[in-house]
């Protein structure tokens, strides 16, 4: 592996962070501009500038050409999505103490976020992902934020406006001159394209080094690289014990990434973006299960204790060791994958099964007390 392709992936990464940032602060100044709400620039403008990078980097690789041509795509959005629940709070959890769920996060947005999952599972079993399909992701992506933004406007508390105030200050976003505001928002968009660039080609240009396909390098190298500032973001709040920002952004970013990510990607696309079977297989129903597991371990008490943050780093850690020996054909790689269906699975399910139960029991024994 070249330095200049690694120096070429690090640049991409850096244009794609300082893209989104870039991004995000010009657009939100604009819409300051118009009155809109802290709150309504908090959970539109915001959510779509943090999901910039994965948006970039897989309309780039969709429009690259060439057989393998979406598989960084759905790598990526895949890997990120099991990266931001196993590795992003994990390491939230692990680091900072136990993070905080709210009520909402258990009873809507997670449960949203399986059903999207689900959903992409069920539109890939042909293992192609169509325009269609993706009209059909950005349409429940427009009704989700507009019941968000209409919910939260009419039933926001104070304190919860007040934040949002204090992060975002509408008053202080419009006082900067209107062509500075443009600036940003056209070189944010500069850096993620040339970002999206570099990143997909150096990545591809890894895969081919190392003899793996771009799905792997998608899952791994591109998927750890966009979710870079959610690690950052989230485990600097949980230090500085913001421990309830850590949880919803993650979910944030996973609906989004399913959602918008590859419901635009699917409809610029030229042709259906290819699905791997063995994304189909294996990917995409661990990114179900890793969904599916959130809701019983969230409920438990609405807290993600230190001691499940490591055991999700423990999960992401096996994934990942999955995923090299898969990538390898590795001789140990049908003995490691039967230990994991047949021993760590079933154990971890049993767990999850038994902190949904005893969550269930201590509500009802509050609510009898």
């Amino acid at each position: 592996m070249s330095a200049v392709t690694l120096l070429v992936l690090v640049i991409g990464l850096v244009a794609l962070v300082a893209g989104a940032e870039a991004l995000v602060r010009g657009a939100s100044r604009l819409a300051a501009r118009t009155g809109m709400s802290s709150v309504v620039i908090g959970l539109t403008v915001v959510a779509f500038g943090t999901s910039a990078p994965e948006l970039a980097v897989s309309v780039g690789d969709t429009l690259r050409g060439g057989d393998e041509a979406g598989s960084i795509a759905i790598g990526n959005v895949v890997g990120s999505n099991i990266a931001n629940i196993l590795l992003v709070l994990g390491l939230a959890a692990a680091v900072g103490g136990s993070l905080f769920v709210a009520q909402r996060i258990v009873r809507l947005d997670v449960p949203i976020m399986i059903g999207a999952s689900v959903l992409l599972l069920l539109f890939v079993l042909n293992e192609r992902l169509g325009r269609l399909e993706g009209v059909v992701l950005v349409t429940a992506l427009v009704v989700y934020i507009t019941w968000t933004v209409i919910s939260a406007t009419r039933s926001t508390s104070p304190s919860v406006t007040a934040e949002y105030d204090e992060a975002l200050d509408p008053e202080r976003l419009a006082e900067s001159p209107v062509i500075i505001d443009v600036g940003y928002l056209v070189a944010g968009l500069a850096m993620l394209v040339v970002g999206s660039q570099a990143l997909v080609g150096s990545a591809s240009d890894i895969a081919a080094e190392l003899g793996v396909s771009d799905l792997v390098i998608g899952l791994t190298v591109v998927a750890i690289g966009t979710s870079l500032p959610e690690v950052a973001t989230s485990v600097l709040a949980a230090m500085r014990g913001e421990r309830d920002l850590a949880v919803g952004n993650a979910i944030g970013s996973n609906l989004f990434n399913l959602l918008a990510v590859l419901g635009i990607t699917a409809i610029v696309s030229p042709n259906a973006i290819p699905v791997a079977a063995s994304a189909v297989q294996v990917d995409i129903p661990v990114m179900v299960a890793v969904a599916v597991a959130c809701l019983p371990i969230f409920a438990n008490g609405h807290v993600l204790n230190r001691w499940e943050g490591i055991v999700f780093l423990g999960l992401y850690a096996a994934y990942l060791g999955w995923l090299l020996l898969d990538a390898n054909e590795h001789d140990v790689r049908d003995s490691y994958g039967s230990v994991m269906m047949f021993f760590v699975v079933p154990i971890v399910a049993l767990t999850i099964v038994v902190l949904w139960a005893r969550g269930r029991s201590s509500e009802s024994a509050t609510v009898d007390v």
